[in-house]
């Protein structure tokens, strides 16, 4: 293995991963160049693959995976979100018991706009336009009158037997009404199934809504999810032909490797694509196959997906990330520069 290769891939081994310390930080290879901020900005840079309103993926290539990783945790645990924290049932005859029912309200993610909301000084105080928003959950299941008489099913049978979350309505507090429309702050489905009732069953209650951090509670988590990978590197190391290139084409995730003419009849195993392979080391199965192929990642190469709850689009997400990160490192320096002045 060549040192450029040590430094800058993992190599996936039958049983474990060679080269899997670190040494793409400052001074890690002591005869090399020293490390230096114009290096990096010539070798760091963002692709973009796939796009639309709730997801996003794309490649953070020449990056340390201790960057990487503060994307990701910050994503999910300190991009604010608003989401409803404060459930009053005034009244609750359904199956489902308060503190479910509640809880339920809570993991609703609604469309509101975090950026334009201030957390709450007191989380007893009262409410107010500019930290709260106000909904109301009203509803009741009644008898069909006008079922058939050998109606069975329950959409013929009864009326608002299932609770949505497009029954949830907003109640602006003060001049929210000026500011913003219902379909710009209610919930991001329409379709959430909240709760099950029959004739008889009831609900009536308010709900409070206010800004918070996903490191308060999973329900403030402005992502469903927010994840990464190394880029995978896959490179036959001779020509495998016939019975055993269909093989190993099945020991990858389909796309990986496809098969081709070698010009005599024969089907030749060939790598098409291998950035979304599994990672299953499936070919190390086969002793006619182990030796043929070697599997790498490659070190600065992260494959980062965000997946929206939707308040906010995921490019919005990682930008809001990339503002807490940097707050993070001018208060640090800040008091790294304190604590030297102190001395």
């Amino acid at each position: 293995m060549s040192l450029e290769e040590s430094k800058s891939k993992f190599i996936l081994n039958e049983y474990g991963v060679a080269n899997a310390n670190a040494t793409d930080y400052p001074g890690g290879f002591s005869c090399e160049e020293p490390w230096s901020h114009s290096k990096f900005q010539k070798k760091f840079r963002i692709e973009m693959v796939r796009y639309n309103k709730t997801e996003m993926e794309f490649d953070l290539i020449g990056i340390h995976a201790a960057i990487a990783n503060a994307f990701r945790r910050i994503l999910i645990s300190e991009v604010p979100s608003m989401a409803i924290e404060k459930v009053k049932i005034f009244n609750n005859t359904s199956l489902i018991q308060d503190e479910v029912l509640a809880h339920r309200l809570g993991l609703i993610p609604l469309k509101a706009d975090p950026r334009l909301f201030e957390y709450k000084a007191e989380a007893d105080g009262e409410p107010t336009e500019q930290d709260t928003l106000e909904y109301e959950l009203k509803i009741k299941c009644t008898w069909n009158s006008s079922a058939h008489k050998d109606a069975t099913h329950p959409d013929d049978l009864y009326r608002n037997h299932n609770v949505y979350s497009k029954h949830i309505k907003w109640i602006p507090i003060g001049g929210q009404a000026d500011i913003y429309k219902a379909d710009q702050v209610g919930p991001v489905f329409e379709d959430i199934l909240i709760d099950k009732m029959r004739p008889g069953h009831e609900l009536d209650i308010r709900l409070l809504a206010v800004k918070g951090i996903g490191k308060d509670h999973a329900k403030f988590s402005p992502v469903a999810t927010a994840s990464y990978r190394l880029l995978p590197e896959i490179t036959l190391m001779k020509d495998v032909e016939g019975e055993l290139a269909e093989r190993l084409q099945g020991c990858f995730s389909p796309g990986v490797i496809a098969l081709e003419d070698n010009g005599s009849g024969k089907k030749r195993a060939k790598v098409v694509d291998a950035r979304y392979d599994s990672c299953s080391r499936n070919v190390y199965r086969y002793d006619e196959l182990k030796d043929s192929v070697k599997m790498a990642r490659v070190k600065d190469h992260f494959i980062f997906s965000i997946e929206s709850t939707g308040a906010l689009p995921p490019d919005v997400l990682f930008v809001e990330a990339l503002k807490v990160l940097k707050k993070k490192c001018t208060t640090f320096l800040d008091e790294l520069r304190e604590a030297c002045a102190e001395k």
